[in-house]
């Protein structure tokens, strides 16, 4: 049998990921869950026909920085399309909303993890990957189903910045006590650093448009691509060094772009990179994935799958019944808040090479797989049968 070359097997990859988002498209499905799939059904752990195993990759390690590369583009991208001053104009309904929907939805991750028996430590690892909503699902359906310019799109995006932002100071605390073997001393002074470094971000987002303005004027798109690419990943890099995630970070950068008149080249240049390297993170994950562990967290899946949309819907309505939203727009952002995706895989993937224990390690990570996959084909059909929903819902309650 003649071995493939590199070159051959990355060509059969993208082909076979071409193919499953095509499927999924087809099926009106998010390409996410497929391109996971394909991770599982080509990776180390493939399954076995006529004697030939299917297993192109058998390290998963080879397209690891790819996928790093793919989650900074993708929230790089959600930041250039969420204007920071829409947000400031409307931070009082935003913040009301986000207290409701983490106050909610956060509290029942934990004891739900408590439930299935976790530690305090593991279920608050466990908390921030079920509570955290999969803001790149969430945007492309927005732009899919035509509600990207509706009221309730900025309360979804907003809500959806908070939880991430309450993720990402989350797992800092949680990342320094699981490297530091539960050791609370280093705490503040990475949380203070984590902070500062968040305000300084925010704040050249704010005010320093002009300086993105001038260094990217009048360049070649050659050299304008790779400066994009290259000062988004350094900020991602920088941001991951002093304790916060690299997919804030480069939120935080794509909103500082998003000041600029650069947004549609770097949309018309830089979109397809961040496709590609989107892609290969969604593989990654499944590569990384035994789907014998997968089987065996079904049960656990399905209950947290219930117990967290049903949670999710009622969350989400109050936060865009809170955010001025009337019944049916506001069932629109509880329905659109149910997809879980690439944060939850960042704090898997975490896990799989950090944790110290069976269920931090093994467990966890297995079970998120399995849950982004439900949560994102769940959410996308209840997204887009988001009206329907709410005609039911008010035939069988009173007006509001």
């Amino acid at each position: 049998m003649v071995e493939l070359n590199l070159l051959a097997t990355l060509g059969i990859l993208l082909s076979i990921l071409a193919l499953a988002g095509v499927t999924a498209l087809r099926f009106d499905q998010s390409v996410v869950p497929a391109y996971i799939l394909v991770g599982i059904a080509v990776g180390p752990h493939a399954p076995t026909v006529a004697g030939t195993s299917l297993a192109l990759v058998d390290d998963p390690g080879v397209v690891r920085l790819f996928g790093d590369i793919g989650v900074v583009l993708l929230l790089f991208f959600v930041g250039l399309e969420l204007s920071l001053d829409e947000l400031f104009a409307n931070r009082d309904e935003l913040l009301r909303a986000g207290v409701i929907d983490v106050g909610i939805s956060l509290p029942l991750g934990f004891l739900l993890g408590l439930g299935f028996g976790f530690d305090w430590f593991e279920a608050a690892f466990f908390a921030l990957i079920v509570f955290n909503s999969s803001t790149v699902i969430i945007a492309k359906l927005l732009v899919d189903l035509g509600w990207v310019a509706d009221p309730e799109a900025k309360a979804i995006l907003g809500v959806g910045v908070v939880e991430d932002v309450v993720t990402a100071f989350g797992f800092a605390a949680l990342a320094v006590l699981l490297v530091d073997g539960g050791d609370v001393s280093s705490l503040p002074f990475s949380l203070v650093r984590s902070v500062l470094f968040l305000l300084a971000l925010v704040a050249f987002a704010h005010y320093g448009a002009s300086v993105l303005e001038r260094l990217f004027d009048d360049r070649p798109s050659e050299l304008f691509l790779l400066g994009v690419l290259g000062l988004a990943t350094f900020v991602a890099g920088v941001g991951l060094a002093v304790g916060v995630s690299e997919a804030v970070a480069a939120f935080v950068a794509g909103t500082a772009f998003g000041r600029t008149h650069h947004v549609d080249r770097i949309r018309r240049l830089v979109a397809s990179s961040r496709d590609l390297f989107a892609a290969t993170f969604f593989l990654g994950i499944g590569l990384a994935t035994d789907p014998a562990l997968l089987f065996d967290t079904f049960a656990v899946v399905t209950v947290a799958t219930v117990v967290t949309t049903a949670g999710q819907l009622s969350s989400g309505f109050l936060a865009g019944r809170a955010y001025g939203l009337d019944r049916r727009r506001a069932i629109r952002v509880g329905c659109a808040l149910t997809p879980r995706g690439e944060f939850s895989l960042v704090v898997a993937a975490f896990l799989t090479t950090a944790g110290t224990t069976p269920a931090l390690s093994e467990a966890i990570p297995a079970f998120t797989v399995g849950y982004v996959l439900m949560t994102s084909v769940l959410g996308t059909v209840l997204m887009r049968r988001a009206d329907l929903f709410a005609r039911m819902v008010t035939r069988f309650s009173p007006a509001g």
